[in-house]
């Protein structure tokens, strides 16, 4: 009871600048899954090309996003880039830092997703008409997105949760105002107590809201009737 009524009293001091933090937080984790869902699509569709070099180039950059840690790809652009001329701001390197590593994870995500399509799909678009790019973009993801929904959301929690590391290149978001609030109440328990609370409430908010629209596509679902799904995304395409 001691240790709620303690975050209580501190909490009109605390909670302005957990929640301005918090802002901070959601938007890098939004910016960054944005341009991370960009890189993921560019690279999955160069994965699809005949040409063995692109394809190559797009594999060797999963494998190097993926398994090179987060933060040494943070250091690299806040602190390695200026040694070349190049200067990005905290915020910045914060969220490109992200994208380029959750772009990987997400190229995988939309491999697995377009794998369940069935190749006709592809091959039905075209035959209406569309090129490569349109038949990707407007007949297979369409798709594929009711299957990678799940994944979607398991890595946009890990990147929120993962903004945090962007606290060492002084991005003011959650975790850095925790830890200045903290060096100034010597309530570490306390203040970061507080601030896993915020953490999990937006997480499971995520969690709920994606089992939300997965109910809602699978009703969808089961009352529309299969088949025909190239050829009626195609002519609306067109």
């Amino acid at each position: 009871m001691l240790f709620l009524q303690t975050i209580y009293a501190n909490l009109a001091d605390w909670g302005p600048r957990l929640l301005d933090a918090l802002w901070t937080s959601l938007a890098l984790t939004v910016v960054a899954f944005c341009l991370a869902f960009l890189i993921g699509l560019i690279i999955e569709y160069l994965r699809t090309r005949r040409s063995a070099l692109v394809r190559s180039i797009a594999k060797s950059y999963v494998v190097l996003a993926r398994g090179v840690p987060v933060l040494v790809i943070l250091y690299l652009l806040y602190f390695g880039l200026p040694g070349a001329g190049i200067i990005l701001g905290a915020f910045a390197a914060g969220t490109l830092g992200l994208a380029i590593v959750y772009g990987a994870f997400l190229s995988e995500v939309f491999r697995a997703g377009l794998a369940v399509i069935a190749p006709g799909q592809r091959e039905a678009a075209l035959a209406v008409g569309l090129t490569p790019v349109q038949a990707f973009r407007l007949v297979l993801l369409p798709q594929a997105v009711r299957h990678m929904l799940a994944p979607l959301l398991v890595n946009l929690i890990s990147l929120l949760k993962d903004s945090s590391i962007c606290a060492l290149i002084a991005v003011p978001e959650l975790t850095l105002i925790s830890r200045a609030i903290m060096s100034e109440s010597f309530l570490p328990l306390h203040v970061f107590a507080l601030t896993a609370g915020l953490y999990f409430v937006i997480a499971w908010s995520a969690s709920l809201a994606v089992r939300a629209i997965e109910r809602g596509m699978a009703l969808e679902k089961g009352q529309s009737k299969p088949g025909k799904a190239a050829e009626t995304l195609a002519t609306q395409a067109i």
